[in-house]
């Protein structure tokens, strides 16, 4: 039965879930977290690949079906669990990183792209499914409409592809929207950046996207800065303060902010 605030929508076509585990590639020496595995679908065919597998489920009923179903399977664990609550950096191997996989509820997909960006440097892959449209915002390039803080917030972890569009009736109950399938191949480039402070960027990337409408320099001086400390970051990022930041590239809006820890103007 479904549980709306819950937001399961169960896949069930058999085709699109062996792509989705397909899509992993290799596990056979990886550690995989599957996010809300549900009736598990796709963790019959994970449980066959990887070395190990962490399952986090949020549903009580479904946690307990899952661990009964894989009683026998010891490298098979199943965490009763909110995905937001968990640092995943506690399954963490000592020969290498995670890989991902998880068909994430509509209501909270943004909060938990952010939660994975906020791990990963202990991530090497993720195969995501979503709300096509919440997918088009997180692919979307500069000069577009989706373009914004979920876009620049996952791409300067990762560099994403769509695999796949999914229509309704591949769930059980169908949703009343179609689906895609992102993979997400996080890199260091975070790293590279000399970016210390995830949140901290995270809140910048909010002031500069607030009201999409504004310019970059009129969206900064609502969050608090004065016209010549926007000024002053904009000459030192290179950016002409009348820019939207939808027009900008992730590295322009990095060396803003970076600009901004240097002079302290932003918390």
């Amino acid at each position: 039965m479904k549980k709306p605030k819950l937001g399961q929508n169960f896949l069930v076509d058999d085709a699109v879930r062996h792509r989705i585990a397909d899509a992993l590639g290799d596990i056979s020496q990886t550690t995989v977290v599957e996010i809300g595995p549900g009736h598990g679908a796709i963790t019959e065919i994970l449980a066959r690949r990887a070395q190990r597998l962490i399952c986090i489920e949020l549903d009580r009923s479904l946690a307990a079906e899952l661990r009964f179903r894989f009683r026998n399977d010891t490298h098979v664990e199943v965490i009763e669990a909110d995905i937001l609550q968990t640092d995943l950096s506690v399954f963490t191997p000592a020969n290498g990183r995670i890989r991902l996989v998880g068909n994430l509820p509509y209501y909270i997909t943004s909060d938990i792209l952010l939660h994975l960006c906020y791990h990963a440097s202990v991530l090497e892959l993720a195969i995501v499914m979503m709300q096509r449209e919440v997918a088009d915002r997180v692919a979307a390039v500069p000069g577009t409409r989706e373009y914004g803080l979920l876009s620049v917030s996952v791409q300067v972890h990762a560099t994403v592809a769509a695999l796949m569009v999914i229509p309704p009736d591949a769930f059980c109950p169908p949703p009343e929207v179609f689906s895609t399938v992102l993979r997400l191949a996080f890199h260091d480039r975070f790293d590279r950046y000399g970016i210390t402070e995830e949140r901290s960027f995270t809140s910048f990337l909010r002031s500069c996207f607030q009201q999409k409408r504004k310019t970059l320099a009129n969206n900064l001086k609502s969050s608090g800065l004065s016209a010549n400390e926007v000024r002053r970051l904009c000459e030192q990022a290179a950016i002409p303060p009348e820019s939207r930041a939808e027009e900008l590239p992730v590295p322009k809006l990095v060396a803003l902010f970076l600009a901004s820890q240097k002079d302290r103007v932003m918390p």
